[in-house]
């Protein structure tokens, strides 16, 4: 039973003893048998929901069905004991042999221990998207790193996932983004850019001074030429050339957060080509757009809200509360038409098994009616992962915005003050839809309270023992390893494959940080009782085979750690002073 996933195994065996039980079983049952560890070490190793989940389809009593699967586990190859509990449950105890055989397995495959088997089609992630208009926030630093984590975790449960960035360059935010290089431009010209402010409605929207290196470029290469031309003459050249400068500086952040794209998506390119009109084509041949009145908003109905005639998209069929519009009265799209042609666009680029979106909070009202658009046009699945506001602070107090940006902390400014290891690890130890505050000083503090520090620290611990002792081997005696503490981190690294596959499947990176942190607890456990109790010390040159047996399990215990850390994108530490 060499396997690296010894729950997939053991799942096997439960399938084969419910076949024996309750025969004839339709696939999408045995589907929904699991097989996950207990929560309480004093109820076995694993349990499985087999006999719960099997009962009604198969016409029986889930305490009988749980009783017949006892009987037909008990006694197989690697299962010390099976019992029935609750009101349906299966608790198995492994035998000693069965989990000490996954140390040389670990061993033997390194950091690739918990790689998923190659899954068919691909998925989609689609994340961090800010728009091109200024530098990249620490709410859009939650985004990068749950969405690049988020694909790292798929790729290592064994799925082809692209990471995906859609640049937002069309539409008023962009004319806007021009409007306000130009002024920059004139300044860096030595002109002054009232007159022209005072003729654009709203005035200069952008005013953060990461754009004077913009408008000191546009005046180097063009000089006087647009200085006192019409705005139709530079409007699309100004935009086109703020937005090359913004993305530029949009990749090197993300750069210094590890965080890099497979693909860069253009809104502009996708309306010029047709894009939207393939999309909502798409809709209109299956019968989905038709022109109807929308009802009045719930609750207090606006002023100037009026009844017209529009454009509307069925999305009520797939989930939706209401329909939706597609276009305006003015026959103009809405913006939700062109993120149907963006999602259009992405389907037919395939084959692909599912499409995410990691999107801010602020974007959960859209959640329904894009899910309804997707299943319509493929009857494919798009799940949305929302990430929730981060509050930076420092010496109890929140930090003060960026004095490039003027409005909002800049990713760039928090990289530079705790690095880019903490940010990653500090940013998946909340579930993404939880707001969080992230506190610099805990950030760099040497203490169990700093996660990122545990963690990297049990790593370092493991590797200055390695460095010490002769290689590890796989033939190594591991009989020996039988002190509850060395009991304990053994199972928390059999279960390391079985999380891959839950968190990808639930799409929550922020298990892996989880898990990180109770595996660097139980290690640092097994090393403060080696500090206590010099038997159970890694290296005694009177006891070799002992001595041999540790070494293999700090080495699988680096391997895993090593491991998790890589789905996070944070790099391990060799040593710490």
């Amino acid at each position: 039973m060499q396997d690296e996933n010894l729950f997939a195994v053991l799942r096997g065996k439960v399938l084969a003893a419910l076949e024996t039980s309750a025969p004839g079983l339709a696939p999408e049952i045995l589907a929904r048998v699991e097989v996950t560890p207990t929560k309480d070490a004093a109820h076995g190793d694993m349990a499985t929901n087999a006999a719960m989940i099997a009962a009604k389809p198969a016409g029986k009593n889930p305490r009988e069905l749980a009783a017949g699967l006892v009987a037909a586990l008990s006694g197989q190859h690697g299962i010390e004991k099976a019992e029935a509990a609750g009101p349906g449950f299966v608790n198995l105890t492994l035998s000693p042999g069965l989990l000490l055989a996954q140390l040389p397995v670990i061993l033997t495959a390194q950091e690739a221990y918990g790689q998923g088997a190659a899954r068919p089609g691909k998925i989609n992630v689609e994340y961090v998207s800010a728009n091109p208009t200024g530098p990249l926030h620490v709410g859009h630093c939650r985004g990068a790193v749950v969405g690049d984590a988020l694909a790292n975790l798929l790729r290592k449960a064994g799925h082809d996932v692209v990471k995906e960035y859609y640049v937002n360059d069309a539409g008023a935010q962009v004319q806007a983004l021009a409007r306000s290089s130009y002024v920059r431009y004139l300044e860096a010209l030595g002109r002054s850019p009232e007159a022209y402010i005072e003729t654009v409605p709203g005035g200069m929207q952008y005013g953060g001074a990461y754009l004077i290196p913009i408008g000191q470029a546009l005046a180097e290469k063009y000089g006087e030429i647009y200085a006192e031309a019409p705005e139709a003459a530079w409007l699309e050249l100004f935009r086109d050339f703020a937005i090359e400068h913004m993305m530029s500086m949009i990749r090197e952040d993300l750069a210094a957060l590890g965080v890099r794209h497979d693909v860069f998506s253009s809104e502009r390119a996708l309306v010029e080509n047709g894009g939207v009109e393939r999309g909502l084509d798409a809709l209109r041949e299956k019968g989905l757009i038709y022109r109807g009145i929308l009802e009045p908003p719930k609750g207090k109905t606006p002023e100037d809200w009026e009844p017209r005639e529009q454009e509307l998209f069925r999305s009520t069929e797939y989930g939706d509360d209401v329909d939706r519009p597609v276009s305006k009265s003015d026959g103009s799209y809405t913006y939700f038409a062109n993120d149907i042609a963006y999602h259009n666009d992405k389907i037919i680029r395939g084959p692909q098994a599912d499409l995410i979106d990691v999107l801010g909070a602020d974007h959960g009202g859209y959640v329904k009616r894009m899910q309804a658009a997707v299943k319509a046009l493929s009857g494919g699945r798009l799940d949305v992962v929302l990430c929730q506001i981060v509050k930076v602070m420092k010496d109890g107090e929140p930090v003060k915005m960026s004095k490039r940006a003027g409005t909002f902390v800049e990713l760039r400014d928090l990289i530079d003050e705790v690095g880019p290891n903490a940010v990653r690890f500090l940013m998946l130890m909340r579930k993404s839809d939880a707001q969080m505050e992230f506190d610099l000083n805990a950030a760099v503090a040497q203490t169990r309270e700093n996660p990122v520090f545990y963690v990297q620290y049990a790593h370092a611990r493991a590797r200055s023992v390695l460095r010490a002792a002769a290689a590890p081997s796989a033939e190594a005696d591991f009989s020996t390893l039988t002190a509850p503490e060395e009991q304990a981190l053994l199972r928390r690294l059999i279960t390391w494959p079985r999380l891959v596959e839950q968190a990808a499947e639930a799409r929550e990176p922020h298990r892996v940080a989880f898990f990180l942190y109770d595996l660097a607890s139980d290690f640092h456990a097994l090393w403060n009782a080696g500090r206590d109790n010099a038997a159970l010390r890694f290296l005694q040159e009177d006891k070799p085979a002992e001595t041999a047996a540790r070494i293999g399990l700090v080495a699988a215990t680096a391997i895993v750690l090593r491991s998790a850390l890589a789905v996070l994108g944070v790099t391990p530490v060799e040593e710490m002073r």
